[in-house]
């Protein structure tokens, strides 16, 4: 299971008067969709790869994730950010290579179901937090960290029972649900252009959280 979302939004950031919310959600989306395709990447690349890689691979990636998120100013803006999350991407998609080769080989309606089941609910949170009227960003910080446990506590599971329970993999399915509605109603109520990655690395982070807990819950 990966990790986490962001845990330190920034809650002070000033936000000028002039930005296109369009605009700064079109960006978040844009590399949203390149991390995705990173991952993709990734997982074939990495579809051969044993055990001890793998794990390797997704625990760099968690390490990276974690270090972006305290490295405020340096992987959280600009080029250096954007390279920062396609390559936490990468690291990921490559430690969940082998485990995507088997369902894909051996289950492949599986990987259809909780990618199609993923999207739905990227869609309807994404609508819910864009439309909503209430300033739901007091909220990122406790939801982020409650994920963040959650994860955190997954992943111990995995690397020494194997799958997730059924009640874990609810608890970060319905987390990172929660925390796309609030990603998306801080875009629309407060982002600017210095939110772009950060955003983009969050909302990122909730969809491949998502796609793997369904994943989980579907193959029981």
């Amino acid at each position: 299971m990966v990790d986490m979302n962001e845990l330190n939004y920034a809650q002070d950031i000033a936000v000028p008067q002039s930005r296109s919310v369009t605009t700064v959600f079109g960006w978040v989306m844009g590399l949203v969709g390149i991390a995705l395709g990173f991952m993709a990447l990734g997982a074939y690349l990495g579809r051969d790869l044993s055990q001890g890689a793998a794990v390797t691979a997704s625990l760099a990636a968690v390490g990276m994730l974690l270090a972006g998120s305290f490295a405020k100013g340096l992987t959280r803006v600009g080029g250096l950010g954007i390279g920062w999350l396609f390559a936490t991407a990468a690291l990921l998609g490559l430690g969940a290579g082998p485990a995507m080769h088997y369902y894909a080989s051996a289950r492949p309606g599986l990987l259809a179901e909780a990618a199609l089941g993923t999207a739905l609910t990227v869609a309807a949170m994404g609508a819910l937090g864009l439309t909503m009227s209430r300033d739901l960003r007091s909220w990122m910080r406790p939801v982020s960290i409650g994920v963040f446990i959650a994860c955190g506590v997954g992943l111990v599971w995995t690397l020494i029972s194997g799958p997730l329970s059924p009640i874990l993999s609810m608890v970060i399915f319905a987390g990172s649900a929660l925390l796309l509605v609030i990603d998306f109603n801080y875009v629309r109520k407060h982002a600017t252009e210095q939110d772009v990655v950060w955003l983009a690395t969050g909302i990122f982070v909730s969809i491949v959280n998502i796609f793997f807990s369904l994943l989980n819950l579907m193959s029981d």
